[in-house]
């Protein structure tokens, strides 16, 4: 038998080091090559780390919130045939006999032997570390807040994944029966009604990048209002043409900004900032502002100018929905040299979208409202939008940005537009 230390493995995308989210194993647990031990969470996603050998957990490294440095000791295994605990009592039944043919043999030790599932096992909890349900980690943590068993979920995903859709379901079947235990039970006093939450994972990473983002960009807030009207027309059009699919504003209003970067590629770059370089990019990554169970993510469609508008359709759904479930790789979550934001039917009529660093600019969409409109000297009632949008102040003109979205304006409110040559 020998120890075995498992170092924080290089995650790529020039991480040097990662957060601890949470641990499924613990000292004096039995894992086998290939379990989940831990999740890690770097600035681009969350990643689960399996055990590369079997063993016997003897220690950790770090509580969640605590960073390790790639390269630093994650984990130390006992491994080899003695790896396990010393064996437990045998239970109280008579041993199997010989078989009849055998030749008697003398009697040694045989080793510990990690237990197995029974074909019909009673029900109890899971043991920590050997739980075999597929879900993604930020799903497993929220289960884990809400003290849920997802053992106990039936999944719908592939292979049986627990979904965040199976999660949704089962907390709203059990939330009706939970809800009148937890109206009876005694109040908490006001001295000690504060909840301390600390900022670890998903929220750290927002955090930061927000504040750096307010401290090192000057940012230009422009605001644009548009007539989309003629664009709702092409949306119902299109609905009523394929109705087997459903399609949004969103990839119409990445349509436009498609185009409107052509004429402006000045809003199409990243600064690096340690070599003090302006990257300008030919393909446009966009990235979609997506709310999760986790906070703020950024997924990304990759060389989105290359898309027709059914394709952007698919494309910001598939990222959108990966990034919710918490299946999204850190490619996916990396990369984006523009942004659009939405807030649907909360966006209300005016936002200030923080820049997504190292991006040049971020174009955020209000709702869509009936108003009256004097059009032609006649009052009539059109579909109105407003477009709020953030551009870095040391790179982009004010000027350039406001063409940029007036540019998108006059696409938006004359869809055919879109679809002409250049």
């Amino acid at each position: 038998m020998s120890e075995f230390v498992f170092k924080l493995p290089d995650l790529g995308e020039g991480t040097v080091e990662a957060e601890i989210i949470e641990w499924h194993v613990a000292p004096g647990d039995e894992v086998s090559e290939g379990d989940i031990i831990v999740d890690v969470m770097t600035d681009k996603a969350n990643i689960e780390v399996p055990s590369p050998v079997s063993g016997r957990v003897l220690r950790t490294t770090g509580e969640p919130g605590d960073m390790v440095a790639v390269g630093a000791e994650l984990i130390a295994l006992r491994t080899g045939a003695r790896a396990a605990a010393p064996p437990q009592p045998e239970p109280a039944s008579a041993p199997e006999p010989a078989p009849a043919e055998a030749a008697p043999e003398p009697k040694v030790p045989a080793p510990p032997v990690r237990e197995t599932p029974e074909a019909n096992p009673p029900t109890r909890a899971p043991e920590r570390g050997t739980s075999k349900v597929l879900a993604s980690p930020a799903l497993r943590r929220r289960a884990n807040e809400l003290g849920i068993d997802l053992g106990a979920l039936q999944g719908s995903g592939p292979k049986g994944r627990i979904l965040r859709r199976d999660l949704d379901r089962h907390v709203d079947t059990s939330s009706n029966t939970n809800n009148s235990a937890q109206r009876s039970t005694s109040t908490i006093s006001a001295e000690d009604d504060i909840q301390e939450i600390k900022v670890i994972g998903v929220r750290r990473v927002i955090a930061e990048r927000m504040q750096r983002a307010k401290q090192e960009i000057p940012h230009f807030a422009y605001v644009e209002e548009l007539d989309i009207t003629e664009l709702d027309r092409l949306r119902e059009a299109l609905r009523t043409r394929h109705p087997e699919r459903s399609i949004t504003y969103l990839p119409m209003i990445a349509k436009a900004l498609m185009r409107a970067l052509v004429e402006y590629p000045q809003c199409n770059q990243r600064f690096d900032a340690e070599r003090g370089v302006l990257q300008r990019y030919r393909n446009v990554h966009l990235g979609i502002a997506t709310q999760t169970p986790d906070g703020l993510k950024v997924p990304v469609v990759r060389n989105a100018q290359t898309l027709d508008l059914w394709e952007l359709n698919d494309a910001i759904r598939q990222v959108t929905e990966r990034a919710r479930d918490g299946s999204a790789s850190p490619q996916e979550l990396s990369g984006s040299t523009i942004t659009i934001t939405s807030l649907g039917r909360l966006g209300g009529i005016v936002s200030t979208p923080v820049i997504n660093a190292p991006e040049m600019g971020i174009i955020g969409v209000n709702k869509a409202v009936w108003r009256p409109m004097i059009v032609e000297g006649a009052v009539v009632p059109r579909l109105m939008m407003n477009l709020s949008s953030s551009f870095d102040h040391r790179f982009v003109d004010g000027f350039d940005a406001a063409s940029m979205i007036q540019e998108m304006k006059t696409l938006l409110e004359h869809p055919a537009l879109m679809f002409a040559s250049p």
